[in-house]
C-alpha cells in the first residue's frame, strides 16, 4: 500500500495539519502535526499512532505546546483492552479500540478502516477520546453509517453532534462536515 500522506485545513478556527499513513510489517503507523489556533494562543501538537494489521489502536503520543503548556502524552492500550494514560490505568475507556484524537480528523480513518461497513450498515463504537485541549481520556460513543462507497455519517455523544464525513479510497478524510477540508 505504500505512503499515503493529506494535508488539511481546519475551519472553525485557524489552523492546518499534515498526515502521513504508514504501513508496517506488523500493522500500521498514522503520523501528524496539528498547527492551530486555541483560544488565542498558538497550538502545536505532534501524533503517533500505533495500530497493529486489523487497524486495533495500540498506543498514541501527542507532544507539543499550546501557548506556554507543554503537552505529552501517552496512550497505551494493552493485550487485555485496558488502557493507560501516561502509566495510569483509566477504566472509564476500558474496552475500547479506537484512539480518538479530539483535535485531529486523522482518527476516524480507524473505525471506518476497521469496520469495513457496506453501504447501508451502522456501526455503533466506543473510542478512548483525547480531548483538547485538557488532555484528558474519555470514553466517546460514536456511531458510524456508511452512506455511500466514500460518504458516512458520523454522530458522537447520543447524537450531540453529527458530521458528513467523505473519503478517499484509503479511509482519509477529505471533507468532515464544516469542521475539515483536504488540501492536498
Amino acid at each position: 500500500m505504500g505512503v499515503h500522506s493529506v494535508v488539511w485545513k481546519r475551519h472553525d478556527l485557524p489552523g492546518h495539519e499534515v498526515c502521513r499513513i504508514l504501513q508496517r510489517d506488523v500493522g500500521w503507523e498514522v503520523a501528524g502535526v496539528a498547527v492551530l489556533v486555541s483560544e488565542r494562543q498558538a497550538c502545536r501538537l505532534d501524533y503517533i499512532i500505533d495500530c497493529d494489521s486489523r487497524w486495533l489502536t495500540r498506543s498514541a503520543t501527542v507532544s507539543g505546546w499550546i501557548g506556554d503548556q507543554t503537552v505529552d502524552a501517552t496512550v497505551v492500550r494493552d493485550t487485555g483492552g485496558q488502557w493507560h494514560l501516561n502509566g495510569r490505568q483509566i477504566e472509564e475507556v476500558a474496552g475500547c479500540s479506537d484512539i480518538d484524537l479530539n483535535f485531529s480528523p486523522s482518527t476516524n480513518l480507524l473505525p471506518i478502516r476497521r469496520l469495513e461497513l457496506a453501504v447501508g450498515e451502522t456501526a455503533r463504537v466506543r473510542a478512548a477520546w483525547l480531548r483538547f485541549p485538557s488532555f484528558a481520556l474519555e470514553p466517546l460513543d460514536q456511531t458510524y453509517t456508511r452512506l455511500e462507497s466514500e460518504r458516512y455519517r458520523y454522530e458522537s455523544a447520543g447524537g450531540q453532534f453529527v458530521a458528513e464525513v467523505t473519503v478517499d479510497g484509503m479511509g482519509l478524510v477529505i471533507n468532515y462536515g464544516d469542521l475539515w477540508s483536504r488540501e492536498m
